[in-house]
């Protein structure tokens, strides 16, 4: 499997945010969002060939119980299913951090493993892309990720969480495209809808260090 780079660090984002996790970040992607952050691991990546054993004996060293797996895209990993079904073994927690362009469907049975879905907004200019099906897999267990860069934004969020109902189906999230949009304007777009069950959350790595720090 070709990895970009693996590191302990806390989860910046996510239902875990806050939270030690062990990172797993794979080389390539299927797609080229305008704001990504992590260009590094798919722009003539620099990465290493690792058997799924060296990457769970790597995880299950450092003592660390939550897993991220991410990108790049990590599934389009040709093994991560057997990956995944390795990790499934222990006793880890697993989150899959995924564009929302491939179906989660064929993971769906593995134990301990939970999925945190972006939707590709307007302002990413790839939001042709998203594979929408996967709502219809999807637990409160796993999140479906907002990241928006202006109000038009949000606005198609609050479209999508109204159209697949996924307020009552899973956890939502906006997040705000780091440096682009204020996020007192997205706390602001919550109170305007009454958007209860959505959380706004900022991406803490960033703010904790340089924005451009990798293996954090």
């Amino acid at each position: 499997m070709r990895v970009v780079e693996k590191f302990i660090s806390i989860n910046g984002e996510g239902i875990r945010q806050g939270q030690l996790a062990v990172f797993i970040r794979f080389a390539n992607c299927n797609l080229r969002c305008v704001y990504c952050d992590t260009i590094y691991s798919y722009d003539h990546p620099k990465y290493t060939e690792e058997s799924i054993n060296e990457i769970v004996d790597y995880i299950l060293f450092t003592g660390i119980k939550n897993v991220t797996l991410t990108g790049g895209e990590p599934l389009i990993q040709p093994e991560i299913k057997e990956l995944l079904e390795s990790l499934s073994r222990h006793d880890l927690y697993i989150e899959i951090e995924t564009n929302g362009s491939i179906s989660i469907l064929p993971y769906r049975n593995i134990k301990n493993v939970s999925f945190t879905l972006d939707y590709k907004t307007p302002y990413s200019m790839e939001e042709t892309k998203m594979e929408v099906d996967n709502y219809k897999y999807i637990t409160n267990g796993d999140t479906v990720k907002f990241v928006c860069g202006d109000k038009a934004d949000l606005i198609r969020s609050k479209e999508i969480m109204d159209q697949f109902d996924l307020y009552q189906k899973t956890n939502c999230i906006i997040s705000p495209v780091f440096g682009v949009i204020d996020p007192q304007d997205i706390v602001d777009f919550m109170k305007e809808y009454a958007l209860n069950s959505v959380r706004i959350q900022l991406q803490i790595h960033k703010l904790i260090w340089d924005k451009e720090k990798r293996g954090v």
